[in-house]
């Protein structure tokens, strides 16, 4: 990775800041004065989702001030910069879910399949309720209705990089968030 001011290059591909970590602190923190409101004495699970979430997840979770539980799970469909559309679950919950409260935590929503697939897997397993967070939402690649409560930024259906989200496994480690530069 060599960086250069606001240009990176990760492997093959140029990315430039797009999102600076200051302001990206600044919207969640406005999503999570919004859970705190929303949420108060529920004792919501937060959900997130590995591997690109962990970063997110972390700072949210700082800024709730309410009474909350955090817990992991793994989903894959991606490998390199596309989504394969397949999603197989990685590694499971072990919490009980029944009569809970949970907020899915993700870093990215595209088409939103993988987030269907997803409640669809957590309804069997009795929730009062699921809400979803995600720090990234292209509302132009949606492709199945989602009542998505929590977005933190909207942007646009560019190839982003850092802040948790990666290429190739690369660039997670980012403090900002870089969008792809085409060449």
């Amino acid at each position: 990775m060599e960086t250069n001011n606001n240009i990176i290059k990760v492997k093959d591909k140029t990315f430039k800041i797009s999102y600076p970590e200051a302001e990206i602190k600044e919207k969640i923190k406005v999503v999570a004065d919004r859970i705190n409101k929303d949420m108060a004495g529920k004792n919501p699970l937060l959900l997130a989702v590995l591997n690109g979430s962990f970063i997110f997840a972390a700072d949210l979770m700082r800024m709730i001030t309410i009474p909350c539980e955090i817990s992991f799970v793994k989903l894959a469909s991606y490998q390199g910069t596309t989504s394969t559309g397949k999603i197989k679950e990685v590694i499971g919950i072990n919490e009980d879910l029944s009569g809970r409260t949970v907020i899915i935590v993700e870093d990215i929503v595209e088409t939103g399949r993988t987030m269907r697939r997803m409640i669809e897997s957590l309804g069997t397993r009795g929730p009062e309720s699921i809400h979803i967070c995600t720090l990234l939402l292209k509302p132009e690649k949606l492709e199945v209705p989602l009542n998505i409560e929590y977005p933190v930024m909207e942007i646009p259906n560019d190839f982003i990089l850092g802040y948790g989200l990666d290429y190739d496994q690369q660039g997670r480690n980012l403090k900002d968030i870089y969008t792809l530069v085409e060449e």
